[in-house]
């Protein structure tokens, strides 16, 4: 069975989804509201991937270089440019939501 990951923006206009319901597999109860997506849920793949990576290597960026082939002033830039992302979409998530 293949892994199906959580989609986090629109296929049609490209905003942000919302989770609107969430419900048991095992018994059936459902909780249904207005949900935010988790903040690692909002980012891409490939960046939770990277973060997944950072994780197993220990936090070790010269493992991390090692393990993408690249050099690590570029895996450097790469964890700098997610850390941007992070801080923006946690400054967007503390601004009111449009309606």
């Amino acid at each position: 069975m293949a892994n199906k990951s959580l989609p986090a923006i629109c296929p049609s206009c490209q905003r942000l989804l919302d989770v609107r319901r969430l419900e048991c597999s095992g018994c059936g109860t459902a909780v249904e509201g207005d949900f935010d997506l988790p903040l690692l849920a909002r980012l891409s793949t490939e960046d939770q991937e990277f973060i997944l990576n950072l994780l197993k290597a220990s936090g070790s960026l010269k493992e991390l270089a090692s393990l993408y082939g690249i050099s690590y002033p570029t895996i450097r830039n790469r964890l700098d440019s997610l850390i941007e992302k992070v801080e923006r979409i946690k400054a967007s998530s503390n601004s009111p939501r449009e309606e």
